[in-house]
């Protein structure tokens, strides 16, 4: 073995040693040209959180062929999370309910958590830097909703994933909508969920998304109106718990009379036990790579990203 193959293989040790054996926080597991890195959320048959597994009862596919891993740790890992709120003239009737789950949410972030708030609905604007302060995040929640704003949720999304500015820490966007994406303004450039699935696996953002039932009256069936445009109209977009789930982040959908402090209440605390896998990419093709994760407690069901983009040699 040549001494570069040695130290590597020593480098990559000795940083799975000191993140599995520190009893601080962890340190923060970035993408790069020699490492993948794959959160895990694990649930069993009752959807309840499994913390407790090992790093042999997982197996990473890159492509279809086991790969090893590199890093396995189970710590909470810090969160730079973007929470992006629709304010569009359909959610007038939630603004109470959006600001007490908030409040909720910024109260169960960890110490080494950090935020932002935006909102999307005539315009789509984020707060200015990411803070643990949770009245700072508080006051940068929506006062008023227009009761006529559009629902720009691609490009609310595209924006949010702009917003991390540097690859620093675990970037995660958490988004609430109960509409459909009503596409870009004159001049804006036209997204769709592919769009935001690509790029959030290129760039390792994970999003949460939260769909929530309009309080809106059903349509009644008429000229121009079918029966499945009546039995969607309150509905959240379908192509928003895709995104979710394509991105490894998990899709909640709500009714108004539900608890959406629970629903971001269970964000959070599947962000803080997920596991972290970790491996080498199995070729530096510049392509995209399918990611499947396996577990040997085969009653069990893991949720991660599916893909991610490989380097290039």
């Amino acid at each position: 073995m040549s001494r570069l193959a040695v130290f590597s293989l020593l480098a990559v040790s000795l940083a799975s040693v000191i993140v599995q054996g520190s009893g601080q926080q962890a340190p923060i597991f970035r993408s790069t040209a020699d490492n993948v890195p794959v959160f895990v959320t694990v649930t069993d048959k009752s959807g309840r959180l499994v913390p407790d597994l090992t790093r042999d009862d997982f197996e990473v596919l890159d492509n279809g062929k086991p790969q090893p891993l590199a890093l396995f740790d189970n710590s909470p890992q810090p969160i730079r999370l973007i929470v992006m709120l629709d304010v569009s003239g359909s959610m007038s009737g939630n603004l109470r309910l959006l600001r007490e789950a908030c409040g909720q949410l910024f109260a169960r972030l960890g110490p080494g958590d950090l935020s932002r708030v935006g909102t999307f609905g005539e315009q789509v604007t984020i707060s200015a830097s990411f803070t643990h302060d949770a009245a700072a995040l508080d006051a940068s929640l929506p006062t008023a909703i227009p009761e006529n704003a559009p629902t720009p949720l691609w490009v609310a999304l595209d924006t949010a994933m702009s917003g991390f500015a540097t690859p620093e820490g675990r970037r995660v966007v958490l988004v609430l909508s109960d509409g459909k994406d009503s596409g870009p303004r004159f001049g804006q450039r036209f997204l769709t969920q592919l769009d935001i699935i690509d790029r959030a696996n290129r760039e390792d953002v994970m999003i949460y998304a939260v769909g929530l039932h309009s309080r809106g009256a059903t349509p009644m069936l008429g000229t121009g109106r079918s029966l499945g445009d009546v039995l969607v109209a309150g509905l959240p977009d379908p192509g928003l718990g895709r995104v979710a789930l394509e991105t490894g982040g998990g899709y909640f959908e709500i009714r108004p009379r539900d608890d959406l402090g629970a629903a971001f209440a269970r964000v959070v605390d599947e962000l803080h036990h997920q596991y972290l896998l970790g491996f080498a990419p199995r070729d530096r093709d510049g392509k995209p790579h399918k990611i499947d994760i396996r577990l040997r407690p085969h009653d069990l069901k893991p949720r991660a990203r599916k893909s991610y983009q490989a380097p290039k040699a």
